[in-house]
């Protein structure tokens, strides 16, 4: 179990000094995720124990949201005073997030039907 904790912070870490070394714009614990995703694919599957260890993990990911909570409660007036910017950001993005996945899922679908009306010789 230890060793898979390790392997975890390890790609975290690879994926931190990628991001630092070559000025990366996406976040070192993205890349890590990433480098143990090849390597995973690499190895061929999942290990038990870092199944474990990840179920683990996910089963106390609550506790990750404690000090986005206290820093609301923090903040609440700040919040308060900008409730409505606050309000139509998320709003425009989640209507954005809505258009440009249905945008992209219709355009896969045409690439799809295209791929499959061509059949195997081209047809």
């Amino acid at each position: 179990m230890l060793f898979f904790i390790t392997l975890i912070f390890a790609c975290q870490l690879a994926g931190e000094l990628l991001k630092v070394a070559f000025g990366l714009p996406v976040p070192g614990p993205v890349i890590g995720m990433v480098l143990l995703l090849v390597g995973l694919i690499v190895k061929g599957g999942i290990p038990e124990g870092l199944g474990r260890v990840g179920d683990t993990l996910l089963s106390n990911m609550s506790l990750l949201f404690v000090p986005a909570g206290v820093g609301v409660m923090l903040h609440i007036a700040l919040i308060g005073e900008q409730a409505l910017a606050i309000g139509v950001a998320l709003v425009a993005s989640t209507l954005l997030t809505i258009a440009v996945t249905a945008l992209i899922m219709r355009v896969l679908g045409r690439r799809g039907q295209q791929d499959a009306g061509e059949g195997p010789h081209g047809n």
